[in-house]
Order: C-alpha cells, then structure tokens, then sequence
C-alpha cells in the first residue's frame, strides 16, 4: 500500500508485494491503516480480530481486551486512549494475523506522551522475534538517543561511595584533634 519514494523493500531478495503484505503489519500509519479517532477501542479491536479470521463480535472484542488487560478502555475513543496502550494493543491486534513477521510502526510519537513507553513495548515485540520498524519524527529520535545515553551511564549500577579507611586509622595530629573529648584529651 506506501510504495517507497526511492530504493526497494524485498524478503529474501525477492520483491513480492503480496507476501511483504502477508508477513509484514503495517501498524497505525496516517491515512492507510489507523483508526479513525472516534471509533471505540472495541469496535477497533472487532475490525482486527475479523481480519486475523478470529471471532469479531463486540464479546470476542471485550474478551480479547479483557486478557490483555484493557477491559476498562473497551468503550474509549481510541482517539483517546494512552499512547503506550495503543501501541500494545495495535501490535498485538497485528501479530494475531496469520504469517506476521515483522511490524512498522508509524509515528507513534504523534499521539504525545514520553517515548519512552511506546520504545519499550517495540523492544519487547523485537524479543518476541517480530522485526520491528519504528518510524518516528526528530524530537522523538532525539529524545530516544538521549535516553539511550543515559541508560549507558547508568549501565555499570551505582557508584559505591569512597570510603578513606586508612585516612580514619592515621594518627596524626589531625586526626587525633578531630577525635578529642570535650576534656581536650585523646582517646
């Protein structure tokens, strides 16, 4: 359905349009595969589950939720709903198609929030073994690098504070100055 405007898409070197569409979701993208902001999650949620050739009623739709762990979103816009639970839920609407491999994610950044939440739920799909595309604008590339940075500070764990033991043990004037009684005298 998007033709690149340069280059080619193959699977295994092969440029088979039909089997790009069966193995690869295309997820939320603008104008071609999002719903439409008004459109309760569930009647988003039956759309899908006819497409995977699964039971598509509002039941079936309440249900599938329900186990994800979304029931209370059920009646929702799904214009409304948090940026992260859209992506988890979209994705997971995708996968139940038969020959998924791999998802494109489309501007998730676009829906607001941090990134942080929608990045980690494409981490997990990526561990699941699904390739994953994310396409983001700039700020939220930014933002991700960033974080990216952070985490590989913080990656070695807490730094343990400098204990000076052998400081504590000298006897020098210092130190016995700093461990005088009230009297004056050393201990």
């Amino acid at each position: 359905r998007m033709r690149p405007e340069s280059g080619r898409v193959s699977i295994d070197d092969a440029v088979d349009t039909k089997s790009l569409r069966r193995r690869v979701a295309l997820v939320d993208a603008p104008d071609v595969s999002d719903p439409h902001p008004d459109v309760a999650l569930v009647g988003v949620v039956e759309e899908e589950l006819m497409f995977a050739g699964l039971g598509a009623t509002p039941l079936h739709a309440r249900r599938w939720l329900a186990r994800l762990g979304y029931s209370e979103l059920a009646a929702a816009p799904i214009g409304t709903i948090d940026p992260a639970a859209r992506v988890r839920i979209l994705c997971e609407l995708a996968v139940l198609r038969s020959g998924v491999e791999g998802i494109v994610l489309v501007s998730p950044d676009r829906h607001g929030g941090s990134p942080d939440g929608w990045w980690r739920i494409a981490g997990e799909f990526a561990d699941r073994g699904y390739a994953m595309l994310v396409i983001v604008g700039g700020s939220a590339a930014v933002a991700l690098e960033r974080m990216q940075e952070f985490d590989a500070i913080n990656a070695s764990g807490p730094i343990e504070p400098l204990v000076l033991a052998e400081a504590a043990d000298e006897t020098t004037p210092d130190a016995a100055d700093a461990s005088a009684d009230e009297s004056g005298a050393a201990r």
